[in-house]
């Protein structure tokens, strides 16, 4: 659990470089679902928790696209 944590946040810091609304947006929500799970003992539970959490992973690191507004009228 605390290596997908770690990891959520180290992906986090990779997709949302230089954003720091972004950035803290996203370490809130991570801390929280985390936090809102903390007490969870079922097996089943914490597997099918930390499946989304992989997934989630997945899909920051491969669909998020940061775009840079570089003038007036272009990105």
């Amino acid at each position: 659990v605390l290596k997908l944590f770690k990891l959520l946040h180290r992906t986090r810091q990779e997709v949302f470089k230089n954003d720091t609304r972004a950035l803290e947006a996203a370490r809130q929500k991570i801390n929280e679902e985390f936090r809102n799970n903390q007490g969870e003992t079922s097996e089943e539970k914490i597997n099918e928790l930390l499946k989304i959490a992989s997934d989630v992973e997945v899909i920051l690191r491969t669909s998020v696209i940061q775009a840079v507004h570089t003038d007036f009228d272009k990105i």
